[in-house]
């Protein structure tokens, strides 16, 4: 234990090390890496990094790490012996995933795919993992057939935990093999392998909040434990470094603008440790990329939460069950390999690994077409779409409104004609329109909600004319927009604290909203009128501003409707609905981390639960929308030469 102390004493210091001997004799594919000039010790931990997959892995995973400043450092990775299910049973944990993910939001659990943990984390040198892959096929083929299926599972809760446990017998028989295994790896591959002495179960869910605890006690009973599987013993590895790290995925790409950011490229991995993050300012996050071992600051919008797993690399997987020939280190796993790591996209996929001769293809999430019970209300909530002050600058107003006051556009994504206002267009300083392709966002929103069969009984709208130009054209997309009208509340607005100025910006009544072709409703009278709002509110006050309205909202629209769409903001996604499922509100600090993760069209629907009063986020109706920058392009500058 003291060895591996001192090991992990080494993770934070970035300097080179000297290398290790290697004491293994290896196969053809570390023969070609050194036939091709790598040095041994770094064509063995790209062979590691990728699984052992293949010399084309190994070799990409080298030109891409080329500046890791960590390449030449022999630190060893970190391995552990899962039991993975497979079959129908995977499919209902799967589904158990998901729908608790979507009802309650992640928990712990969902850092990890489902699984029993059958041995502590341990170290093993690049040059012996050969040796211990070869260690668990040998303990494999000497139990093979010997462990009855399915394994007797047993749900236990608690008001912190939800989990499967192996029935005691065979729990035993379980811990036996994995005592094999690890004799074995200590005689083969010279390491020191704990197996897990604890009750060995499938986690379902832990540390979730107090209040989910029925809904998910309520999905976890739905999973048949006797459902057809076969389990498979998964060897996978995972970088020491960042065993403590938060995982994030790149949605897009970046260009780094100064020398102390990150390069991000989409799909890639960063590692995100709450102790770094000093240097970074508001908005930004300092973590080092899976894909190039680069670190350094990177924008926060640009990446998502990920799992643990997805960034960890399999070194072979094997079947209890059958006697077929045991999957290879870097094929798919379940369904859930794709280059060498675990990708949870795959999570439903029930295919036998040992037949599966390449990649699995992602699959597609499938989405309920049919229109719920009657009795059952629904909230949409929406953010508006692209604004033009956040595309084109804050001073779009002053370029494209000539000094008699009349707009011309200087861009494709500008709209072709903008809403006349009585104050004249310095009102749009505070109150911007939304871009070309705001509206198209928009659009394809409504568009997709009548794929879907979903019909919208009722609009509410933030005064906001970027709200309520993305309401019109969400109605034009759902083909709604003569019969359903846009009610304009000012409950609805923002936190005003982030408004700039001394004063709220001057909004463009409904009866002028109407005039300009809007679909605005002249008669509602809102809950919360204008004169109600204040500059700069305390946060409790905007918090019960919005919880409060939303409430009234579904109050007048019950038994006259039954569905309710809110365009408003960013923060209206989450203010509009936390209260809602009987949940306290956020301290400010987590609130504004939430916010700045929301998209343009942001969407989110919550449900009714029959009429108990009682409501729970669910899976919306429709596809989320995925879209990136795209930057300014000058020919002039790009392709003239001098």
């Amino acid at each position: 234990m003291a060895a591996k102390e001192e090991l992990y004493a080494k993770v934070t210091p970035r300097r080179q090390r000297q290398n290790r001997p290697s004491t293994i004799k290896h196969g053809s594919t570390l023969d070609v890496l050194l036939s091709m000039g790598f040095p041994k010790t770094r064509a063995l931990k790209a062979l590691v990094s990728t699984g052992g997959k293949n010399v084309q892995a190994a070799c990409d995973w080298l030109f891409s790490h080329l500046d890791d400043p960590f390449l030449d450092d022999p630190l060893p990775r970190e391995y552990v012996l899962y039991l993975r299910p497979s079959g129908p049973l995977l499919q209902q944990l799967s589904h158990f995933w998901k729908q608790s993910r979507l009802s309650c939001g992640k928990n712990k659990a969902h850092n990890i795919f489902p699984h029993i943990t059958l041995c502590q984390f341990f170290v093993c040198a690049d040059e012996k993992v050969e040796a211990l892959s070869d260690a668990l096929q040998s303990t494999v083929a000497k139990w093979k057939g010997q462990i009855p299926m399915p394994l007797p599972l047993e749900l236990y809760t608690s008001s912190s935990f939800i989990g499967l446990f192996v029935e005691e017998q065979m729990a035993e028989v379980l811990k036996s093999f994995a005592a094999d295994f690890a004799t074995e790896a200590e005689s083969k591959a010279d390491v020191h392998v704990e197996p897990h002495k604890k009750q060995l179960h499938v986690t379902l869910a832990y540390h979730f909040n107090d209040s989910h605890l029925p809904l998910l006690e309520k999905l976890a009973k739905n999973i048949n434990v006797a459902s057809g599987c076969d389990w498979l013993a998964v060897l996978l590895s995972r970088d020491i470094r960042f065993a403590n790290h938060e995982t994030l995925q790149v949605m897009y790409p970046y260009v780094p603008q100064n020398d102390d950011e990150l390069e991000l490229l989409q799909g890639d991995f960063i590692f995100m440790s709450s102790v770094e993050q000093s240097t970074a300012s508001e908005g930004w996050v300092y973590g080092t990329s899976l894909g190039t071992g680069l670190s350094g600051l990177l924008p926060e919008n640009y990446v998502s939460r990920a799992d643990e797993s997805d960034t960890w690399v399999v070194h072979g997987s094997h079947s209890l069950l059958n006697c077929a020939s045991p999957s290879t280190s870097g094929s798919p796993v379940g369904g859930l390999l794709f280059d060498g790591q675990l990708n949870d996209s795959l999570l439903d996929s029930l295919m036998d690994p040992s037949s599966l001769a390449g990649l699995c293809p992602p699959m597609q999430v499938s989405r309920p077409t049919g229109s719920p019970s009657l009795s059952r209300m629904r909230l949409f909530v929406c953010r508006h779409g692209e604004r033009m002050d956040v595309v084109f600058g804050k001073h779009w107003v002053t370029q494209c409104f000539d000094c008699k006051g009349r707009y011309i556009r200087s861009n494709l994504n500008m709209p072709s004609s903008l809403p006349a206002r009585n104050g004249g267009h310095r009102d749009y300083d505070k109150d911007c329109p939304i871009t070309v392709f705001g509206s198209t966002q928009a659009r394809l929103v409504g568009e997709a909600l009548l794929e879907s069969h979903t019909a919208v009984d009722f609009v509410y709208c933030s005064p906001s004319l970027r709200c309520i130009q993305t309401a019109q054209n969400i109605l034009q997309g759902l083909q709604q927009e003569t019969k359903t009208k846009i009610r304009v509340e000012p409950g609805l607005f923002e936190w005003t604290k982030w408004v700039s100025g001394t004063c709220l910006p001057t909004w463009i009544p409904p009866a002028e909203l109407a005039a300009a072709n809007l679909s605005v409703d002249t008669t509602y009278r809102p809950h919360v009128p204008v004169s109600k709002l204040s500059v700069s509110e305390s946060y409790d006050t905007y918090i019960s501003r919005s919880f409060q309205v939303t409430r009234e909202i579904l109050a007048e629209c019950k038994n006259q409707g039954n569905t309710v769409l809110i365009v408003a903001h960013a923060s209206s996604l989450e203010a509009c609905t936390r209260q809602l499922q009987g949940l306290s509100p956020q301290n400010s600090k987590d609130f504004v981390q939430v916010v700045r993760k929301i998209p343009y069209l942001g969407f989110c629907a919550c449900e009714e639960l029959g009429e108990t009063g009682v409501w729970q986020l669910v899976d919306p109706p429709i596809l989320p929308l995925t879209h990136g920058p795209n930057h300014s392009f000058n020919w002039r500058e790009m392709l003239m030469q001098d």
